[in-house]
């Protein structure tokens, strides 16, 4: 699980901005790590006006899992970067920290990295309570736990635009290689980041997959948090894809794939495998062409997929603008799914942006997180009860006192200026 995520240094995030998902209290849909003596909440939602840098806290995670991912096959010329834009900052490192809860052990990963080179690395874990390095590198500098001679040939590969993670994922060292796995389950969804989500047929292809077994060769690597399914977890989880298409209330009673074959002089003889959702009205059962679904419908099935296998491994997914598109009962839905035991028995967690003020109802106080702009451009972000000003009652109406201007955080729409030029006001 995500215990805790900190960025300095990127796009709109000047000051270190730390997301924590820390509970403050023991309720039912926390859970409870008592080898490092918290309990993490399952969902966390950061609302603010636009352009505010909700997104970019999203971003700035999504970045940090592409860049285990792809450092080594990316960065031939320069390291992808994104540093705030004004003043001397855009010549400045960029800071990540990442804390993870894998199999009740807690690991923390820091990264400083600027245009050109990769300043600091490191992975630490809490095998018994003490902080103990797994490894750290200076510049390319290389310091490894004892015991881990294993991975010695990283040093070999290690360069200037290198993530030490991204070559340690080469060798089969069970430490390194549960941190980089966890790491890259994380799911980006909802609106681009930056490029950073995946493409409409992946997506697609992981939800297919669900009514359609994938098929020898779909797909040479698989989608983070993928794995194969045996016939009995196919159908159960079938099962349970059908079941969130009739939650949304869809009147989709199935899904069948046609399949199209395609001639190509390249690639010879393609199957294309598209969906169709069954409908049924008044008894009778009709497919329809999934073009002709409404974006509405298509943005739902579009996120079962990932929904479901985040679920079933406990991944994390960030969804930024969750109310686009959809309905706010579904969106509530959707966080009911992480909040239950029943539905999200391994620890699971949904971090998302919206404007949907609604779901505030549906969160406790320390799962919601609030950005502001700053005047010189720059995002401020942090927990509900910091832009209080007080610790936030856990019986307050978190709706009534976001719209009321309480928390702030709030678009400014009175400037008299503005409303002149726009003739609303005389």
């Amino acid at each position: 699980m995500l215990i805790r995520f900190e960025v300095e240094n990127f796009r709109s995030i000047v000051e270190p901005a730390e997301l924590s998902m820390v509970a403050v209290d023991d309720r039912p849909e926390v859970r409870i790590h008592p080898k490092f003596g918290a309990s993490l909440v399952p969902v966390a939602g950061i609302f603010g006006p636009n352009a505010s840098g909700k997104s970019n806290v999203l971003a700035a995670l999504a970045w940090l899992r592409s860049a285990v991912r792809h450092s080594l096959r990316g960065w031939d010329d320069e390291i992808p970067v994104e540093p705030f834009a004004f003043g001397d900052r855009k010549s400045q490192d960029s800071s990540f920290a990442l804390e993870l809860e894998i199999g009740g052990i807690r690991f923390e990963y820091l990264l400083d990295v600027g245009r050109h080179r990769v300043s600091y690395e490191a992975l630490f874990h809490y095998p018994e309570g003490r902080k103990r390095r797994v490894f750290e590198r200076e510049a390319n500098e290389l310091v490894l736990q004892r015991g881990l001679g294993e991975l010695a040939g990283t040093r070999t590969l290690l360069t200037d635009r290198s993530l030490a993670l991204s070559i340690m994922r080469r060798f089969d060292e069970p430490t390194t290689s549960a941190f980089a796995r966890t790491l890259l389950r994380i799911t980006a969804m909802g609106q681009p980041l930056s490029g950073l989500r995946r493409s409409p047929a992946r997506t697609m292809h992981s939800t297919l997959r669900l009514f359609d077994p994938p098929r020898e060769g779909d797909f040479d690597d698989a989608l983070p948090g993928e794995t194969e399914f045996d016939e009995q977890e196919w159908q159960s989880t079938r099962r349970h894809a059908i079941a969130l298409l009739q939650l949304a209330d869809l009147g989709v009673a199935d899904v069948e794939i046609e399949e199209t074959r395609i001639e190509s002089e390249r690639s010879g003889t393609v199957t294309r495998r598209v969906p169709q959702l069954v409908h049924v009205a008044d008894k009778e059962r009709l497919p329809f062409e999934y073009q002709h679904e409404s974006a509405g419908t298509q943005a739902w099935f579009e996120l079962i997929g990932p929904v479901l296998m985040a679920l079933r491994s406990g991944a994390v997914i960030l969804f930024d603008e969750l109310d686009a598109s959809l309905h706010p009962t579904l969106t509530a839905r959707l966080v009911e799914l992480f909040k239950g035991h029943k539905s999200n028995p391994h620890g699971a967690q949904l971090v998302f942006t919206s404007h949907d003020t609604n779901l505030l109802n549906h969160l406790n106080r320390d799962e919601v997180w609030l950005t502001q702009k700053e005047s010189n451009g720059s995002t401020r972000f942090a927990a509900l009860s910091d832009f209080a000003g007080e610790r936030v009652r856990r019986s307050a109406n978190l709706e009534s006192g976001y719209l009321s201007g309480r928390f702030g955080a709030l678009p400014d729409v009175s400037r008299l200026d503005v409303l002149q030029d726009l003739g609303l006001i005389g």
